[in-house]
């Protein structure tokens, strides 16, 4: 029987509507934090990700700002779609300056090293979820 407390999420865990709700909110703060480019610029980084992952722009502003009761199956999936997508993008960014940075400054470079556990440990937790 299929009850309110009986919602698996897509990591297996058990959890309520309100969960999933807190999930879906949590990716949307991180995704527009990731896509903003400053102070001001939360609206348009809403917009950007809105058009280039299909996510209704409404749905991001009510996630951010008027927490919804339930968040539809659509938007859930879509949103965590864009969180991972992000999330590849910022690391893929992070690898690149890192190599600019140890070709400029050496391998053994505080800032190298520091990076290259930062993506070490985004790999590790990608690969656990």
């Amino acid at each position: 029987m299929m009850g309110k407390n009986g919602l698996r999420n897509w990591k297996g865990r058990k959890m309520n509507a309100a969960g999933y709700v807190d999930e879906a909110t949590s990716w949307a703060k991180k995704t527009v934090c990731r896509e903003s480019r400053g102070p001001g610029d939360y609206a348009n980084a809403m917009r950007r990700i809105a058009d280039r992952y299909g996510i209704p722009f409404s749905a991001l502003w009510r996630l951010h700002y008027k927490k919804p009761k339930s968040v539809m199956t659509e938007i859930y999936f879509a949103l965590q779609e864009a969180y991972e997508a992000e999330r590849q993008r910022q690391l893929k960014l992070l690898k690149n300056e890192n190599k600019t940075t140890a070709e400029t400054c050496g391998a053994s470079h505080n800032s190298v090293l520091a990076a290259t556990a930062l993506v070490d440990s985004e790999n590790e937790q990608g690969d656990a979820e």
